[in-house]
């Protein structure tokens, strides 16, 4: 398989299942902060954005900056940024 078709057929990977989040977890803040900036988590930002690592805030493992589509950059703070109030709004992905 060369490697166009490789770099093809993962940039298809499309999710199996939906969810809403239920309470706030690590996971479901860097959720919060990929859903902000356009995508639906690290697999889709990874795939549009051709990237091998996001870059993460070394204390707490939160996603520090993204860059949206249209190429402009959300910055993050090191601490909690989902309310209580949105985290039933995070969509949980399963591949």
């Amino acid at each position: 398989m060369s490697e166009d078709s490789a770099a093809a057929s993962k940039a298809d990977i499309k999710p199996k299942s939906i969810s809403h989040a239920k309470k706030w977890s690590d996971e479901v803040e860097n959720l919060y902060r990929f859903q902000q900036a356009g995508y639906r988590d690290e697999v889709e930002y990874k795939q549009v954005k051709q990237v091998d690592a996001v870059e993460c805030w070394p204390e707490t493992g939160f996603v520090k900056k993204l860059q949206r589509k249209d190429n402009t950059f959300y910055y993050y703070n090191k601490q909690r940024e989902c309310e209580d109030k949105d985290v039933h709004k995070v969509k949980v992905y399963v591949y």
